[in-house]
């Protein structure tokens, strides 16, 4: 395994307390696993093995449990004190979680052994994304999906956020930005399979304030800086892992 201090960047102590926070886990990556399950084109894989990347504190484990029926939820940090959370937070939820010690871009996992990989607002983190991507592509049964949320660099690049987190800000990328390194790499999906999410959270200017005063009217999707994008992505059946 690669030195994770050279694959990612950690998070601030703000940071560190936000991932535990209501706010986190019921504004955050509920509505944000909601979405992507509704963002299935066809039904959704029976008992799947479901590997989180960037699992973090393991509040997600509980959400893509009741989301997806996995068979098996295998969770993947790179920093040990996150995956100590994600352990209690697992036997607190009576939940059967296979906890790896790995960075996204040297997953420690056998080629074509996951069907769902959810990666969220992980992607922001890493530094050698290509690599990343690729070892998503590779750990993934072809006919898997690849659950990928993310937030953009309009809404990283923004002083509140700069101020409040640590982001590696060389590899931050659009909405078109990240879609088309999926592209490259083989995913497929369409319009269907992603939304472009407006929350008031992801709007650090000004947190939504101006429109909800009636001040400002927002502007539609595709006339927009997206601050968000979701998208489930399909490493075709005919593919095979590199």
């Amino acid at each position: 395994m690669s030195n994770p201090a050279a694959t990612y960047v950690e998070e601030t102590r703000f940071g560190f307390w936000f991932l535990q926070s209501h706010v986190w886990q019921h504004h955050v990556l509920r509505v944000a696993i909601n979405d992507l399950r509704s963002l299935f084109a066809g039904p959704l894989p029976e008992a799947p093995v479901l590997l989180d990347v960037g699992c973090g504190q393991g509040k997600s484990f509980g959400l893509l449990n009741e989301a997806f029926k996995p068979a098996r939820i295998i969770g993947l940090d790179a920093d040990p004190h996150s995956l100590d959370c994600s352990r209690a937070e697992a036997e607190r939820l009576g939940l059967e979680v296979q906890l790896i010690a790995s960075d996204c871009a040297a997953i420690d996992l056998p080629d074509a052994s996951v069907d769902l990989l959810f990666c969220h607002q992980t992607f922001h983190h890493l530094v050698e994304q290509e690599q990343a991507l690729a070892e998503f592509w590779r750990v993934l049964k072809p006919g898997g999906y690849l659950l990928f949320a993310e937030s953009t660099q309009y809404y990283i690049d923004t002083w509140v956020i700069r101020w409040l987190f640590r982001h590696p800000m060389h590899v931050q990328k659009t909405a078109d930005g990240y879609l088309d390194m999926l592209r490259g790499q083989g995913f497929a999906f369409a319009a269907q399979n992603i939304s472009y999410p407006y929350l008031w959270w992801s709007r650090s200017k000004d947190f939504g304030l101006l429109e909800r005063w009636g001040l400002l009217k927002p502007k539609p999707a595709g006339q927009r800086n997206e601050t968000l994008v979701n998208v489930v992505a399909r490493k075709p059946l005919e593919a095979t892992s590199a």
